[in-house]
């Protein structure tokens, strides 16, 4: 062999190598032993397309196998193009007819694209989900405090999957019903005694309204008593009046103190003004001895006036402490 017997070797490897990297060829001989007739050039196609061919090509022999004739190849390509999960939509169109559920194409391409799981939503028709929700604290009007958790047993409502509220909104509706129930009982125990009057009430009041499931269900899986809220709040509100009366107190003797200091201050400047004006009188008598308006004989009988007052007094003080101790 020469040189352009090797040079001719090498170019149609590479055209090989080329052709079998364009063309899908095991997809292409897979899909015509399944009966469905996929040509090389749309496959091609495909690949330029930037589109997987296995992504699209195995699905639509599922969905052949699965008795879904009305499927196209290009309904299948644009809802991947569209960023949708081909293999997931074939799945749940495949369980849908097995289940005998209308659905269209159209309708599971929808839902899937508005990221809900459409397979899971399928078999949530047809198995329903029980949704056990957290502890709910609710108080009667005695006071009482109940936890109470339930199990909410839905099904999915395929016409409402698209726009409808997920499990999120189910368990807040059933909360807000178990807490308005119990709310409106008299004492808890009459909802200990009947804890299927919870489960009543709350079917009745529509909550699957607006959700993409239908509440089949609503099971009060326990109930427990808590604290007593009544009593902690009525002691709270007695603490809460004890600190206002206090600090009520507290200012009516700040403002006692405050008047006190004042007749205190006013009391020594009254004093203070006495003695001054007791300082003054010595002066003043000299001032009248000079002027001859007061004589010797005057001075000394307003002295004895003072003595027999001051005697007075003493006499008095003394009487007044015998009868405070006989009392």
């Amino acid at each position: 062999m020469g040189v352009l017997g090797v040079v001719i070797l090498v170019i149609v490897l590479i055209v090989i190598i080329v052709i079998f990297s364009l063309v899908p060829v095991g997809l292409w001989i897979s899909a015509l032993a399944a009966n469905v007739p996929v040509s090389l050039g749309y496959l091609i196609g495909m690949r330029l397309r930037r589109v997987q061919p296995n992504a699209i090509v195995l699905p639509l022999i599922k969905a052949r196998k699965g008795g879904l004739s009305e499927v196209a190849l290009d309904q299948l390509e644009a809802h991947y193009l569209a960023g949708g999960n081909v293999d997931r939509v074939i799945d749940a169109l495949i369980a849908a007819r097995r289940a005998d559920i209308d659905m269209s194409f159209e309708r599971c391409t929808a839902i899937d694209l508005a990221g809900r799981n459409v397979l899971e939503a399928v078999q949530m028709s047809v198995q329903p989900k029980v949704i056990e929700t957290p502890l709910i604290s609710a108080v009667a009007k005695n006071g009482i405090e109940l936890k109470v958790k339930a199990r909410v047993t839905v099904r999915a409502n395929i016409d409402r999957l698209v726009g409808g509220a997920g499990e999120e909104t189910i368990i807040a509706r059933v909360g807000e019903g178990i807490v308005t129930t119990v709310g409106s009982s008299k004492t808890h125990e009459d909802v200990l005694e009947n804890p299927d009057s919870i489960s009543k009430t709350v079917l009745t009041k529509s909550l699957d309204a607006g959700t993409a499931f239908e509440i089949l269900s609503i099971d009060i899986a326990d109930v427990d008593v808590g604290k007593n809220i009544g009593a902690q709040l009525s002691i709270d509100q007695a603490e809460a009046e004890k600190n206002i009366a206090q600090a009520k107190a507290a200012e009516r003797r700040f403002a006692a103190q405050a008047v006190e200091q004042e007749m205190r201050a006013r009391t020594q400047e009254m004093r203070a003004k006495v003695v001054e004006a007791e300082a003054l009188i010595p002066e003043a008598m000299a001032e009248a001895f000079r002027a001859g308006k007061l004589g010797v004989m005057d001075y000394y009988n307003m002295q004895n006036i003072l003595s027999d007052t001051k005697m007075r007094e003493s006499l008095a003080q003394s009487t007044e402490k015998p009868s405070e101790q006989n009392k």
